[in-house]
Formats: structure tokens, C-alpha cells, sequence
């Protein structure tokens, strides 16, 4: 797990199915991905090592209303074949590695996650995708259930969005083009408790953590058309060059986009957001 982080804190959020695919232990190769099926499961385990949840895929991955992921089980007796070693899984209570598609062969990884049950007659397992989710009572409270829903949605739409948003705008900040992937954030526009503040590329912007967090506290705006805006106070002030470089000389800047129309940011959003701005300031 700590070289699949290792892997996806380099490439934005990202791990290749041929970093997957070239991890070994102890000198010996052993793949974190199946090459055709969606669970992984190595000869020499006990138990399943990776599933993988692909957007449109042949298998009903869904939130349930308990607040957990459930998973599918593959075709099949569900005592044999994968589905035993998936059931292992969640008898022995270890650990798995769940991959997110992104793109054809790229994946946000979350991890750990634990399989809590088990439902051979609804053949699927469901699973906890947060720590704090694996405890949950069998009949949670309305506001367990709520939580839960809400951890779990944060925990598989975040680093998908992220991923994605970064893909798109070719791992740089969109303001200074500062290419570190381990320094970039992907930025809603519109918050995601905001009606129309959907984890889609359309609603972000990849931004570096200095000017994420200026955006989000309105001393720096994007404007429809692209060009940036400093709060008039921010352009006053006289500190040192983090700020003069960093903040100040941003300002009437246009910001990078990414080359697919379609993962442009939203011009509707942007006018909102920067509504916001202008109040703000």
C-alpha cells in the first residue's frame, strides 16, 4: 500500500497498471492488478489483494444506504474461484487495495479498505472504504447511516476527481504552472455542497496549494473569461516575494485549460464563483 501511495502521490493522484504490474515482494514479482478480471487474487494469498471499480463496468458497484460500497461478486459458484479468496477476504477482515478507473489503464487508488459483509444471497461483499466505517452497526441510526453515506462518497469521489482534474490539466497549477504533482490540488469551483457542485473536471481547476487555498478564501478570482483577479487589499500589501511573486503578479494572468472542450472549466460555474469573489472583496 505504501508503494501503490508512493506511485499515485507522483503521478497526481494516478497509479499506471504498469506500476501495478511491477511491484515485487521480497525479490519476487508479484501484480496488484489482474490483466482481464476485477479481483486479484495472487496464488501464493489467502485471500483477495485488489478489487477494481470501473465506471460502467459489467459488475453493480453502488453506495448502499448503510453508507458502504458493495461489490459485486464475479459470475460463478460463490464458494469457487475468485469469490472464495473474496469471501476469505472478508472472514480474515484484512485489508485490500481498491482501484478507481480513471482512464484506460490509470486508477485512483483508495486505501485501505475492509470488506465488513459478506452476502452470498445477494452475491456481493460490501465494503467499508474508511477506517471508521468498519465498526458500523448491522442497523445503524439515521445519523450513522448519513455519515456513513457521506464519508464513503467524499472517499471514492475525491481522489477520482482529483485524478481526473489533474489528468486533464496535465499535472500543473491552471495559475502558475507549477508542474510538482505532490503540490497540486484539484479546486472545486462550486463547492460540493453546492446544487450544481459535481466532482466533474468542468467544475475544477488544478491548482498548487498556495493558490487553492487563495481561491477558496476569495483573495484570488478567475473570472468567465479565464483572466485571474487579485483582492485590491492583496495588491497593496508588502510583505516578500512569495506574495509579490506568487500572488500579486498573477494578477490579469490567463489561466492554462485543458485541450478537451469538454474539461474546460464550466463558464456558468466560473461566473458564480466569481460573483463570490467580487463580493467578498
Amino acid at each position: 500500500m505504501a508503494y501503490v501511495a508512493a506511485c499515485a502521490n507522483r503521478g497526481g493522484g494516478v497509479v499506471t497498471r504498469a506500476e501495478l504490474e511491477a511491484f515485487s515482494f521480497d525479490g519476487s514479482p508479484l501484480k496488484l492488478i489482474d490483466s482481464s478480471r476485477g479481483i486479484r487474487n495472487p496464488r501464493e494469498l489467502a485471500a483477495t489483494l485488489s478489487i477494481l471499480s470501473q465506471p460502467g463496468g459489467p459488475y453493480d458497484d453502488l453506495v448502499t444506504d448503510d453508507g458502504l460500497l458493495r461489490y459485486a461478486y464475479r459470475t460463478g459458484p460463490v464458494d469457487a474461484g475468485d469469490n472464495r479468496k473474496l469471501r476469505q477476504a472478508a472472514e480474515l477482515g484484512l485489508p485490500l487495495l481498491l482501484l478507481l478507473g480513471v482512464a484506460p489503464g490509470a486508477f485512483a487508488p483508495v486505501l485501505p479498505v475492509y470488506i465488513i459483509r459478506d452476502l452470498p444471497e445477494q452475491r456481493c461483499v460490501e465494503v467499508a472504504v474508511d477506517e471508521g466505517l468498519r465498526f458500523l452497526p448491522v442497523a445503524p441510526t439515521a445519523a450513522q447511516r448519513s455519515y456513513a453515506e457521506r464519508l464513503t462518497r467524499l472517499r471514492l469521489h475525491q481522489p477520482l476527481f482529483r485524478a481526473r482534474v489533474l489528468r486533464a490539466y496535465r499535472t500543473q497549477c491552471a495559475v502558475c504552472r507549477l508542474r510538482h504533482a505532490d503540490l497540486l490540488d484539484a479546486a472545486h469551483i462550486l463547492p460540493d455542497t453546492h446544487p450544481h457542485g459535481h466532482p466533474v473536471v468542468a467544475n475544477g481547476l488544478a491548482l498548487c496549494k498556495i493558490h487553492h487555498a487563495a481561491y477558496d478564501r476569495d483573495l484570488l478570482g478567475v473570472r468567465p473569461d479565464l483572466v485571474v483577479e487579485v483582492r485590491a487589499e492583496i495588491l497593496l500589501e508588502v510583505d516578500g516575494p512569495m506574495l509579490r511573486h506568487g500572488l500579486q503578479e498573477m494578477a490579469g494572468a490567463r489561466i492554462s485549460v485543458p485541450a478537451t472542450r469538454g474539461e474546460r472549466p464550466d463558464p456558468e460555474r466560473l461566473a458564480e464563483r466569481y460573483e463570490q469573489f467580487r463580493r467578498a472583496g
